[in-house]
């Protein structure tokens, strides 16, 4: 120190204080604080997009007998899915598949093997990165128990979720993400569109089919027992998807304020939209409404969020929140499928808009890639086989795995127990 002074005076000091206070950051070359303090912030509130936000969304439109049901999936999704991706679920859908790679990931990092303290994804830890995308695989099968409202067996319901995050979720990620022949192919989905909504919604609908109709559907009086729960649900869900859009550039920088700016957009725009043809349809706009279409506009949003400029936002929210309003409402009751809180009205038909629209509003000066208003009408045909890639893997995967669970543990209650409620026959409980 003595040397340090003689040679170099006080800034030698103080510059040699700094390289010994900053040793330890600097051994994890490329650690960028900023990204990585934005990640952590962003997994927390992706995190809290199912729990509590799915949770109450879903509880408050059920009936009072099913609405502890409702946050009980909602909250076990979250604990056994981050079993289910720290064994085997991350690997396949990021692993290096090798020879496969294009269709599933390896096991390189089976039970995380392989991710270390200093493990580097980009400019964050490995471990951010994986506990982030963990929060997309928790949510994706717990927006499907929307579909299954107050009928299937909670043991069922557990196996297949586990079963389904390992045979649809993780390949189609792997697909997207991963390196996979989606992303090959020039398949543009920043957050999830494909992967989270189209996925989904598809398996929601296909559910809906095998696993049948509520008891007195049609019939029994349905309505939501308290929209306050999904009014606080859905607000939750539109703070936390800046999470999810922004913090899908994986980096504190301009495309995660863009990715910001064009979520809250398209998010309003679809909410207005929803609640105006509502209104003109049905004669009064209501709560369920409004908080409905800013859903499907933030599903719309999803896949183009990281490609599309602020104008282009707003036409895909408008347009996305008239089409989920058909969606969950004259196609469900022209189709006759119970689609209990319309997981396929809004995340699978928002999915499919958002993902359509991204390549005909998709600008090159933003995320690299020129959409049809730009002169390449190829990139929606691109999208078009991203969408039927999810949608034929996703709906046939579904299929066989329930009909498999269906011969064995069997899928729904039984009718005694739906009619008194979910809450009490499976769980004990019951709110007063």
């Amino acid at each position: 120190m003595i040397i340090i002074l003689r040679k170099a005076g006080l800034a030698g000091l103080f510059g040699g204080l700094a390289l010994l206070a900053a040793g330890p950051a600097m051994a994890q070359e490329g650690l960028d604080k900023g990204d990585t303090a934005w990640m952590l912030t962003a997994t927390v509130i992706v995190l809290m997009m199912t729990i509590p936000g799915l949770a109450l969304f879903y509880g408050g439109m059920v009936r009072k007998k099913n609405v502890l049901a409702m946050a009980m999936q909602s909250f076990a999704a979250a604990c056994l899915i981050t079993v289910v991706w720290m064994i085997v679920g991350y690997t396949l859908a990021f692993g290096d598949g090798g020879a496969a790679n294009g269709f599933i990931g390896g096991l390189d990092n089976f039970f995380l093997a392989g991710l270390g303290v200093d493990s580097m994804s980009g400019t964050i830890p490995e471990t951010v990165f994986m506990t982030f995308q963990m929060t997309f695989a928790i949510i994706t099968p717990a927006l499907v128990t929307g579909a299954l409202a107050d009928r299937m067996k909670f043991s069922t319901l557990l196996v297949f979720m586990a079963v389904w995050v390992i045979v649809v979720y993780a390949p189609i990620t792997h697909w997207v993400w991963g390196g996979g022949f989606l992303a090959d192919a020039g398949v543009l989905d920043f957050a999830g569109g494909t992967v989270v909504h189209i996925n989904a919604g598809v398996t929601g609908l296909v559910a809906a089919l095998i696993v049948g109709k509520r008891h007195n559907y049609g019939s029994e009086y349905m309505a939501p027992h308290n929209l306050v729960y999904s009014v606080i649900g859905a607000s939750l869900l539109w703070v936390g998807w800046f999470g999810f859009n922004a913090g899908s550039a994986l980096a504190a920088d301009n495309a995660a304020g863009m990715a910001m700016a064009v979520t809250q957009i398209a998010a309003a725009g679809a909410g207005l939209s929803w609640m105006v043809v509502e209104w003109a349809v049905r004669g009064k706009p209501s709560v369920l409404g409004i908080v409905s279409g800013v859903v499907g506009g933030l599903v719309a949003i999803t896949p183009a969020a990281g490609f599309v400029a602020p104008g282009g936002a707003l036409a895909i929210g408008l347009i996305a929140g008239a089409v989920c309003f058909w969606g969950a409402t004259w196609l469900k009751n022209k189709l006759g499928y119970d689609d209990s809180l319309d997981c396929f009205g809004v995340h699978g038909i928002g999915g499919i808009v958002g993902a359509v629209l991204t390549g005909v509003f998709a600008t090159e000066a933003i995320g690299g890639t020129p959409g049809m208003l730009e002169g390449n009408a190829a990139q929606v045909w691109i999208q078009i086989e991203g969408i039927a890639a999810t949608v034929l893997w996703s709906g046939a995967a579904t299929a066989v795995i329930l009909y498999i669970l269906k011969a064995t543990m069997g899928l729904r209650v039984e009718t005694d127990a739906e009619v008194e409620g979910l809450d009490l026959a499976l769980h004990g409980e019951t709110v007063q």
